[in-house]
Formats: C-alpha cells, sequence, structure tokens
C-alpha cells in the first residue's frame, strides 16, 4: 500500500518543525546561558533535525 501524502500532512513534518523552533530559539540567545555551548548546540540540533528529516524523505521517495 503506498502513501502519497505530502509532507507537510505527516507528523514526522511537524515534530521536525516543532524540533527545529526550539533548536533555533536556543540557538538565538533568547534564552540566558553561562557560555556559548547552547547556541552551539542548538544550530548543531537545528542541522541534523533538518538533515534526518529530509534524508528520510528521499529514502521513502526512492523506494517508490
Amino acid at each position: 500500500m503506498e502513501n502519497n501524502k505530502a509532507g507537510y500532512k505527516t507528523t514526522e513534518f511537524w515534530l521536525s518543525v516543532v524540533a527545529m523552533i526550539i533548536g533555533a530559539v536556543s540557538a538565538s540567545g533568547l534564552f540566558p546561558a553561562e557560555g556559548a555551548w547552547q547556541q552551539v548546540l542548538g544550530v548543531a540540533t537545528t542541522a541534523l533535525i533538518a538533515l534526518g528529516y529530509t534524508g528520510a524523505r528521499l529514502s521513502l521517495k526512492n523506494k517508490e
């Protein structure tokens, strides 16, 4: 059974968006922190989530 849902209609997309927003807010320095570790962690988390979601969608599309 094929699932041809558009990417923005999936739960994975919306969970990724929420996680990327949290990472971006953390990277922006909006939350006070000692040192730059929080910003670096926010950028790394956001990038890894975006890459993970994109890779998962690409592998799904390649199987169809």
